[in-house]
């Protein structure tokens, strides 16, 4: 099952899987725009969902369930970023609710169709979780007015804490799961975003070509694919991807390609077994497993996705960008440091 299958990224990853023999389920809100896009692909079953509204997406999963549907992969990758405020269900936030509590809830109710001979969970994030951790206090802008850059960094946030967590609960299921960012992609996920914001954070031109280091909608499923696939990351589970492979964790305030640590200072396994201790001074984060890189995209879905692709291309932000205005109880030289993170998250 591949949420947003027909677009994008999305897209990609259900061509690279179907081109490999599998069968795909798509869950699609714009069920038109995904019958266009995916006409004459074999093997796809499109299926009418919206994540934002969970009783659309119970609906899908007794579905599933009814008709003894085995689930060998669940690949959330269906999202919106950066909207305008926008309020859904019982009043919450749409980035929210859509990139996190819709996807939380559907792995949830298929649980009993998930195979339990390994299935695996890709839970699709993007470097725009270094813009903030989630807020606990405010998760919905109820109290302070919404920015749209930190509503859509802390659903990236929870996408790898929902990762991270179902790792560990999904352990003695035979459930594997992981979470990773695509890199600089152009896709209709910046439909909010105006042409000219765009070409001010350098993710186009003035003739709307992508600005440097950013990737194909193939090269960035490469990694979705190889989560999804590779035999190499059958012990990981609850690793953080990137470039096509095991991402290391950075310092907070790093643009490298990785996972930024959170504050708990609850110890975490490492490659070689042993723990490390998360720095309690560094901001909330994703915390997530670390583990030394090396594997490689070992299957054909993974290969095709990954044609022409540099896999240590460079991704680099640069040094002035600001998403939006500081807000009460968001210092400036905070939504500063989540302007310089906005270039990433072209996905």
């Amino acid at each position: 099952m591949v949420t947003g299958g027909y677009s994008g990224l999305g897209l990609a990853t259900t061509l690279a899987l179907t081109g490999a023999g599998a069968r795909v389920i798509v869950p699609a809100r714009r069920l038109p725009v995904a019958q266009e896009a995916l006409n004459g692909v074999d093997g796809v079953h499109i299926v009418e969902m919206d994540l934002a509204d969970l009783a659309s997406v119970r609906r899908v999963a007794d579905q599933v369930l009814r008709e003894r549907v085995v689930i060998d992969v669940v690949i959330a990758c269906a999202g919106v970023m950066a909207c305008p405020e926008q309020r859904v269900g019982p009043g919450w936030e749409r980035q929210f609710a859509t990139n996190h509590f819709g996807h939380f809830a559907l792995v949830n109710l298929l649980a009993p169709a998930l195979n339990p001979a390994g299935a695996r969970v890709v839970a699709v994030s993007s470097g725009a979780h270094r813009i903030t951790g989630i807020r606990w206090d405010d998760v919905h802008f109820t109290m302070q007015p919404y920015d749209r850059w930190l509503a859509y960094g802390q659903s990236k946030t929870a996408n790898v804490l929902f990762a991270a967590h179902l790792a560990e609960i999904g352990r003695e299921r035979g459930i594997l799961a992981f979470s990773l960012e695509p890199g600089l992609i152009i896709t209709p996920l910046q439909r909010h975003i105006p042409r000219s914001e765009q070409i001010e954070l350098g993710w186009i031109d003035e003739q709307g070509r992508p600005g440097p280091g950013f990737r194909t909608p193939d090269q960035g499923a490469a990694t979705i694919v190889w989560a999804a696939t590779s035999p190499l990351l059958a012990d990981r589970s609850g690793v953080y991807c990137a470039d096509g492979d095991v991402a290391p964790v950075t310092a907070a305030d790093t643009p490298d390609t990785g996972a930024r640590p959170g504050p708990s200072t609850r110890t975490r396994r490492t490659d070689s077994g042993s723990t490390r201790r998360a720095s309690p001074n560094s901001p909330d984060g994703a915390g997530v497993t670390r583990h030394s890189g090396g594997d490689r995209p070992g299957r054909r879905a993974s290969r095709a996705a990954a044609q022409g692709r540099s896999r240590k291309r460079p991704v680099r932000a640069p040094a002035t960008i600001t998403p939006g205005p500081g807000r009460s109880g968001t210092p400036r030289s905070r939504a500063a440091r989540a302007g310089v993170r906005a270039r990433r998250c072209g996905s």
